[in-house]
């Protein structure tokens, strides 16, 4: 017989948000990355489900796919296992959608992403009984207002929200979420149930591992304040506070006696900005990251180069490092280059260095994830640049946050060409496609 699988229990918080939602009008699970937001959501929307008088509900995400990832399956904890043998997946007037079978009857839980302006006309023409938005946070304010709207006329009017916290210049917060605090806090929304949540409250991680874990943090660093404390950060001052000259800089001489696992090219290309390329190694292990080498070059007012210049300097550049590391495969260019990359290629072929790979970087995760994972190698120590690239030393040490931007809700690196912005872009291309390997 196969042994039962033993399941962390929940703590007097989240426990008390799950009860509290069975009543209230809006729920939000707000907090910590691993906190546990998603399945204390998931179990008090379950229970709502279980015995709502109306039939049509609606679970979305900042995409489909994230809908269905994030509410349908959660990783055996989403709807289609908490209503296991009484579900299917269905269609419902052409949208896609869960059959549930519950004690009042069967329900349709309509599926719909909410990226982008044009999301909300695809959840109109119906009204929804609930709804559940995972990662309210990162969907279009248009379509966070219509799943608002469209809830009005619910018999049972039951709205649940989870989200990792963005600066409270943020729309969610100064457009919603801020009035709805003022209205609890003058005693005038009895039916707002607000939860916030941190890792601590996973009682699934041993107590001993978080801790262990916890210690590889830059305690000062949004990165630690918003994703383990969960707290709605300002952007102000140094991007990269555990950056030290003193730890980071390694000579020539001591990243000749390090024993490379891998090796990759990260090249920025710019038109009137700088374009640099970057040469980073990771040691055995995935022990620390390297920036061994790299080429930068400014054009002046006068002198004027186009792509096909560049591609030459690269290629004039690289060769060289071949002969030190030829294990030297992949080369990370801007994706929105694609001719560079093209051009690059050809040239390399053409110099008989048919082995490289030349694509384009993947942006998808953004720009704070790649901020983050530098963050992190900084504060384990794990990070090293060469001595000879004084360029990237000074990006790293004069990188800010912008308060323009900050002011629209987001987290962005100040580039105004007040120091070399584009040292960074470069050394995260080069190193980014290892962040699986890296993170510890």
């Amino acid at each position: 017989m196969t042994p039962l699988v033993p399941y962390a229990g929940f703590t007097a918080a989240q426990a008390a948000y799950i009860r509290r939602a069975q009543s209230a009008w809006l729920n939000v699970a707000e907090g910590g990355k691993r906190a546990g937001k998603n399945i204390i959501n998931l179990v008090a929307w379950a229970s709502v489900l279980e015995t709502h008088p109306d039939r049509l509900h609606l679970a979305a995400g900042v995409s489909q796919s994230s809908a269905k990832m994030n509410i349908v399956d959660s990783d055996g904890f989403g709807l289609q296992w908490l209503f296991a043998g009484r579900c299917r997946a269905g269609q419902y007037n052409g949208r896609d959608a869960l059959i549930l079978q519950t004690k009042t009857g069967e329900k349709a839980v309509i599926i719909a992403g909410g990226g982008d302006s044009r999301s909300a006309s695809l959840i109109k023409g119906h009204s929804y009984a609930t709804a559940y938005i995972t990662e309210v946070n990162e969907c279009h304010k248009t379509f966070v207002q219509e799943v608002v709207d469209r809830t009005l006329a619910s018999s049972k009017r039951q709205i649940f929200f989870d989200l990792n916290p963005k600066p409270p210049a943020h729309w969610f917060y100064s457009e919603f979420l801020d009035y709805q605090d003022a209205l609890r806090a003058q005693g005038r929304n009895p039916g707002y149930n607000y939860g916030h949540f941190t890792i601590a409250d996973n009682l699934s991680i041993p107590k001993d591992k978080l801790i262990a874990e916890l210690t590889k943090y830059d305690r000062s660093s949004i990165w630690f304040q918003r994703d383990i404390l969960g707290r709605r950060t300002s952007a102000s001052g140094r991007i990269y506070t555990s950056y030290d000259y003193r730890d980071v800089a390694v000579t020539p001489q001591q990243i000749r006696e390090m024993d490379f696992a891998e090796l990759s090219v990260g090249i920025d290309v710019g038109g009137t900005d700088a374009t640099v390329a970057t040469l980073t190694g990771v040691t055995r292990g995935y022990d620390k990251v390297v920036h061994i080498d790299g080429l930068y070059h400014k054009q002046g007012i006068d002198h004027r180069m186009d792509e096909q210049q560049y591609i030459r300097m690269i290629v004039e550049w690289l060769i060289p490092w071949t002969k030190i590391y030829p294990r030297i495969g992949a080369i990370y260019v801007d994706s929105a280059n694609k001719l560079f990359i093209q051009g690059l290629r050809l040239a390399l072929d053409r110099r008989g260095l048919h082995r490289f790979v030349v694509r384009g970087f993947d942006k998808s995760d953004g720009i704070l994830e790649r901020i983050e994972l530098s963050c992190m190698l900084f504060a384990q120590g794990r990070y090293k640049i060469s001595t000879a690239l004084q360029k990237w030393h000074e990006a790293y040490q004069m990188a800010v946050w912008s308060d323009k931007e900050y002011e629209k809700g987001d987290w962005v690196r100040v580039d105004d060409g007040s120091y070399p912005v584009d040292c960074l872009d470069s050394a995260e291309y080069s190193m980014y496609n290892f962040k699986r390997f890296l993170i510890r």
